[in-house]
């Protein structure tokens, strides 16, 4: 018995199915995009019509594609002609041309439009259709505006801008930034700041961070930041140089890591930031952030030098008067160093010179002291006559000679090699920068005032050496008003 065969079904409608998943795959495709699109035939005839087209005129794809051109409903009359010509011009070019319509709306209104239109070509490659993007001209000029900020922003600006992604790295400077930070456009990208900031990175990252969560802070920020010196540099850090400046005074300065040099590297930048986000999601997803700052170093300075000197003048007529009011010339010498601590240095010491200039060389008696372990007032000491044994070459010392101000610092901040910088000299613990001002008086040297800061404070910088020998000045009149009076 012959073996029976299934009978076949029918065959599937392959070229059909395929044609209408390609057909709703270009429905889906031409209803997702965010700009209004159109097509026309070769005819003229509208052959697709997407949602944001109905969006920006009212028409409905059902109202529209099958329609002859645009005349009597999306176009005037009087203006149709025209408006169709130059849609269908690209048949004829074959380049895609741009052009503004106005365009007339389901309820009546008018819109002023900004298409791009382009031709289609069929399989024998000739033009069959035409297709046109178009979008509402006020949007397509908030773009171009956008675009064009941004370009100004990142080329132009005199400010300085720098955005930085979601992962606080750097993704793009302007030329100006870059020169702020010393590096160039291209170096920088992708970049921690870390690599580029020393102090303050912790305050601008943590800036960007509240930025990225909570928004744009409603005033600008001013931030003091420290650049990171070549690695050069830091290859220095033992050098040390002497440098003569103005009359009389001279600085023993540690190049290096925490020397005074690295002064010029810090910089306070005024600044202001704004979140990113991205506009083609749900909801707002950051991006980044956009850091835009200004350098103020010179005007916050110049603001702080002003504070300084009117406070240093302040004390300074304080101290007068108060020590107009002390019988002992030596009080009124310790009442001066009291009121000039303030805000200045953390100690303060007071040598007299009591052995000649000739033969043996400059010796130095300790007559005044603030205390060794916490900063205090200045009690004068009972001289016993035996001198400070300074080594040679030190500050004091050198004041002496040179009758000026005499500027030195700690070239390491490590505790051994500090420890030792500090004993070498005979000054208290955990002092890091160093000043010492000679006493004059009548034409002679009394001695030396030496001032002393620790290391949570800057060094001395000229302008500190102008003050302290203004002290020493009324220092050394009181120290020789005590000796004549036979006080020391």
């Amino acid at each position: 018995m012959p073996a029976q065969s299934a009978a076949p079904g029918p065959a599937p409608d392959r070229p059909d199915r395929e044609a209408r998943d390609d057909s709703d795959l270009l429905a889906a495709l031409l209803d997702g995009m965010d700009a209004a699109l159109c097509a026309f035939d070769a005819d003229g005839i509208v052959t697709h019509w997407n949602r944001e087209a109905e969006r920006v005129l009212g028409w409905t794809a059902a109202e529209a594609v099958g329609r002859k051109g645009l005349a009597g409903w999306a176009a005037r009359e009087a203006d149709a002609d025209e408006v169709q010509r130059r849609l269908m011009a690209v048949l004829d070019t074959g380049a895609r041309q741009v052009h503004e319509f106005a365009l007339v709306t389901k309820d009546g209104g008018r819109v002023l439009v900004r298409t791009q239109s382009s031709p289609v070509s069929g399989e024998d490659g000739r033009p069959s259709g035409v297709y046109c993007a178009f979008s509402e001209v006020h949007s397509q000029i908030d773009l171009e505006r956008s675009i064009a900020l941004s370009e100004a922003l990142l080329e132009d600006a005199s400010w300085n801008v720098v955005l930085v992604d979601a992962d606080l790295r750097v993704a793009v400077v302007n030329g100006n930034a870059a020169r702020a930070l010393r590096t160039g456009r291209k170096a920088v990208l992708g970049r921690p700041l870390g690599d580029l900031l020393d102090q303050g990175v912790e305050e601008v990252e943590s800036a960007l961070q509240h930025v990225l969560a909570e928004g744009a802070p409603p005033a600008p920020t001013e931030l003091w930041v420290t650049l990171r010196e070549a690695d050069e540099d830091l290859e220095m850090a033992d050098a040390i140089r002497y440098e003569d400046l103005e009359e009389g005074e001279a600085v023993v300065r540690a190049v290096g890591p925490g020397a005074p040099g690295a002064a010029s590297l810090r910089r306070c930048w005024r600044s202001g930031f704004m979140r990113l986000a991205s506009p083609l999601t749900e909801e707002p997803v950051p991006l980044g952030v956009a850091w835009i700052f200004q350098d103020v170093t010179d005007v916050k300075a110049h603001e702080q030098e002003s504070a300084r000197m009117r406070f240093r003048s302040s004390q300074l007529h304080r101290a007068a008067r108060a020590a107009a009011e002390c019988e002992d010339p030596m009080e009124a010498a310790t009442v001066h160093l009291d009121f000039a601590l303030a805000g200045f240095a953390d100690h303060a010491l007071v040598d007299l010179v009591r052995m000649p200039l000739e033969g043996d060389g400059v010796r130095l008696v300790r007559v005044v002291a603030t205390p060794c372990d916490s900063p205090g007032l200045c009690p004068p000491t009972v001289p016993g006559g035996i001198p400070v044994a300074y080594p040679e070459g030190h500050p004091a010392l050198q004041a002496v000679e040179r009758c000026g101000a005499v500027r030195t610092s700690a070239s390491r901040t490590d505790e051994v090699a500090l420890a030792q910088w500090t004993a070498a000299r005979k000054w208290p613990d955990g002092t890091v920068h160093g000043l010492c001002a000679v006493l004059r008086s009548r034409g002679r040297t009394l001695g030396v005032a030496t001032f002393l800061r620790g290391p949570t404070r800057r060094a001395f910088d000229r302008t500190d050496a102008v003050y302290a020998e203004d002290v020493a000045a009324r220092v050394a009149a009181a120290v020789d008003l005590a000796g004549r009076a036979g006080g020391c």
